[in-house]
């Protein structure tokens, strides 16, 4: 899971005049993501927590001092949008999962005019733990994530291996990653939306 925190991170590198991330080392940063996030956060002396609270600090800071300038900048897909309305009316109820604390997902979704039943932020744990608790008391239909490692992860685990993963085209997927997908990992375009609750 991509976390908050690693956007302070990586735009920190970015904004570096000395050996700043850019275009042509961005790949190499990329195969080992992790690893290389752990690297800097130890070579800064820094540590997520701090580094989360630094970016809620500053959302909380722009929500209070121009929501609309801040909401202003989280641009939907639309057909997303349309297809959570879509589910909604056919009767399934929505949840959703963001990298983002809930309380400002909430703000994003209900400028949106969505209002899903459940909403869970970074504050919640892990997809696989989240998703694992819900399938306690929730015969899932599917979970539709653009990050291939989150759905594997999904499908090693005894209590949601079952729960049909969709890999959304859009959003932030590498283009390495629609290759060779295992079994129980579905390619969704965005324009296929509605087939997750066709049947």
């Amino acid at each position: 899971m991509k976390y908050g925190w690693e956007m302070v991170l990586i735009t920190h590198e970015i904004l570096k005049t000395y050996k700043p991330l850019n275009n042509l080392t961005k790949n190499s940063f990329l195969e080992n993501y992790e690893e290389n996030c752990s690297k800097l956060l130890l070579e800064y002396s820094w540590n997520s927590i701090e580094l989360q609270q630094c970016l809620d600090d500053a959302r909380v800071f722009q929500i209070r001092n121009d929501l609309k300038k801040w909401i202003s900048l989280h641009r939907p897909f639309n057909e997303v949008v349309s297809f959570i309305k879509y589910a909604k009316d056919k009767g399934f109820k929505i949840g959703v999962i963001s990298t983002k604390g809930k309380t400002f997902t909430s703000k994003i979704l209900s400028n949106l005019d969505i209002f899903p039943e459940l909403i869970f932020g970074y504050e919640s744990g892990s997809k696989v733990d989240i998703i694992s608790n819900l399938s306690l008391n929730y015969d899932i239909k599917g979970f539709v994530e653009d990050r291939r490692k989150t759905l594997s992860n999904i499908l090693e685990n005894n209590q949601t291996k079952f729960i049909n993963c969709y890999l959304a085209e859009w959003g932030y997927l590498k283009s390495t990653d629609k290759i060779d997908l295992p079994q129980g990992i579905k390619l969704l375009k965005i324009k296929n939306l509605e087939d997750i609750v066709a049947n």
